[in-house]
């Protein structure tokens, strides 16, 4: 067990994890929907000072910041889906000492949302 560890909840709400796949037929255009990856609860972590200016001088955009537990499989690029709001992950941290082990995303609202894979 971790020394002096906290322990996480993660009671605002659901997220879907998606991955931009190309759905379009050999020889075709290009279409990207979105394949699911995981569906994971998490806790909204507020969006410190630092952080939104340091992106704002990165020519980056930070609406949101969310802690989940964590997944192997999620990855910067990936997309996250709450309430129906999709938004590119744009950052994976995994803070250490928290118990279950958990990872923060970062998160860029899309200006355009993407089409859903059909299973």
């Amino acid at each position: 067990m971790i020394r002096n560890s906290r322990t996480q909840t993660f009671n605002d709400g659901i997220v879907h994890i998606y991955n931009v796949s190309d759905s379009a037929e050999d020889g075709n255009m290009p279409a990207e929907k979105l394949t699911p990856k995981e569906t994971l609860r998490f806790h909204r972590r507020t969006i410190g000072l630092t952080r939104y200016y340091t992106a704002l001088q990165a020519n980056q955009q930070v609406d949101a910041v969310i802690r989940c537990p964590y997944r192997r499989t999620v990855s910067a690029q990936d997309i996250a889906q709450i309430e129906k709001k999709q938004y590119r992950v744009t950052l994976v941290q995994v803070p250490e000492d928290i118990v279950p082990p958990v990872m923060d995303l970062t998160l860029e609202r899309l200006e355009q949302d993407y089409e859903l894979a059909e299973s």
